[in-house]
């Protein structure tokens, strides 16, 4: 039953309406609680209003001017730290101004407040569907995956392959681990998705897409939040079980980390961790292409700006990209900081580790291409994006742009993009092209 409970979604109408409401009449309940007189009921009003300013206050600076969190938050978000820091402050007027019945009700319009603002902004980030997604941030079974012998193990080639009948219908989602052999980066477990054609004997050498989370963010995020595996089992059902085996790395570390994959002393090696213990790995353990035009990367904020890092400087590894709202350049925190604790201090190593650089440095590409993709409502990411695509065409890498209408750096915007940008990454790695997922 616990488990049953844990998975009731908590994005919808039926969850929030009921908070929403509760929350409201609790609020009024607590204005009206024993006031004795006007006075005090004026000073609780005034006390919500106080406390919505100071919660818009605390958004402003922390989100507009510190850029604490890397993003730019949206009114609706704004809205309800507002409303959250108004029932807190109603809380302490009451407690302040005593009697039981007062103070028992504003600390439920309190907490009823803190829910309907905590499910309203992650309604507002498309993030947990439901409390089970919030507790078990990787739900999925680790497996041990043996090394392929390519002496005995026979791959068809991806043009001659049919479905057996035996082939399970869906692809299959996995924990593994992925050790830093030779980055000796402390990497948490790894997420794999294999679709049909790959669960059966005789497989195809299938493409592969090197998957990367945001920042704070964990390898399952893209399965859990931003159903990559939901559009790709959609893919797989009509072409044969193909589609290229997905597999997310942690090039974080930690949710709070951020080494920006490139190579520090501060932060580890977390661009070795993915360009050679993930890609040796890869290579060792799953049936994939060879071929650049075979291997792909994608990622979102964090993770895509290293997908623009990793494909443009290593295009001999990755043909193609899908950049989901990705940053200008490498970031963690102020630029000073960034240089200091991912580049050792230096500016133009800083500099040369920039996509823009990277592709400037490499020249003409050929046969690339990269997906860039991002709400319609962020505007900063807008920019750094457009920015890039320039770049790209300069160097002759083919760009498509994907733009989510109606939202901002959140997982609407991942899930919009990954439906409408993995159909041509999926065209360009040599599968049945496709329409929107």
């Amino acid at each position: 039953m616990l488990h049953d409970l844990l998975r009731i979604p908590i994005t919808g109408s039926t969850v929030l309406v009921p908070v929403d409401v509760l929350a409201a009449v609790l609020v009024v309940w607590a204005l009206l609680a024993r006031p004795r007189s006007l006075g005090r009921v004026l000073v609780r009003i005034a006390a919500l209003g106080v406390g919505a300013v100071a919660g818009l206050a605390l958004v402003w600076w922390f989100g507009d001017v510190q850029d604490a969190f890397g993003v730019a938050f949206t009114s609706v978000t704004r809205m309800w730290v507002a409303l959250a820091c108004a029932g807190i402050l109603l809380l302490v007027v009451l407690l302040v101004q005593g009697g039981w019945t007062g103070r028992v009700v504003a600390g439920a319009a309190a907490a009823s407040l803190l829910l309907a603002a905590g499910l309203g902004i992650n309604v507002d980030f498309g993030f947990y569907k439901n409390v089970e997604q919030a507790i078990a941030t990787n739900p999925y079974k680790t497996r041990t995956l043996a090394e392929r012998d390519p002496a005995v193990e026979r791959l068809v080639d991806l043009h001659d392959w049919h479905a057996p009948a035996d082939m399970p219908k869906a692809g299959e989602t996995f924990s593994v681990t992925i050790p830093g052999t030779i980055s000796h980066f402390h990497a948490r477990k790894a997420v794999v998705w294999l679709p049909p054609a790959a669960q059966v004997r005789n497989a195809p050498a299938l493409p592969v897409l090197v998957a990367l989370s945001g920042q704070p963010g964990e390898p399952a995020d893209l399965f859990q939040t931003g159903d990559i595996g939901h559009y790709l089992d959609r893919y797989a059902a009509a072409h044969d079980g193909l589609a290229p085996i997905v597999v997310a790395p942690d090039q974080l570390g930690a949710p709070n980390r951020n080494p920006m994959c490139v190579d520090s002393r501060r932060l580890g090696r977390s661009e070795t961790y993915v360009m050679t213990d993930t890609v040796d790995w890869i290579r060792k353990h799953l049936a994939v292409a060879t071929a650049p035009t075979g291997w792909g990367v994608l990622g979102f904020s964090e993770g895509a700006t290293c997908a623009m890092q990793f494909s443009s400087a290593h295009p001999d590894v990755f043909g193609s990209a899908l950049a989901i709202s990705s940053e200008i350049a490498p970031k963690n925190g102020s630029l000073q900081h960034t240089i200091a604790v991912g580049f050792g201090g230096s500016r133009s190593a800083y500099d040369a580790a920039t996509p823009v650089a990277e592709m400037r440095a490499h020249g003409r590409y050929a046969d690339h291409l990269v997906v860039f993709g991002v709400g319609g409502d962020d505007a900063p990411y807008k920019a750094s994006t457009a920015t890039l695509r320039a770049a790209a065409a300069r160097e002759g890498i083919a760009t498509q742009l994907v733009v989510s209408p109606g939202s901002a750096h959140d997982w609407n915007t991942v899930r919009y993009v990954l439906a409408h940008g993995l159909p041509p990454v999926l065209d360009h790695l040599g599968l049945p092209a496709s329409g929107t997922l």
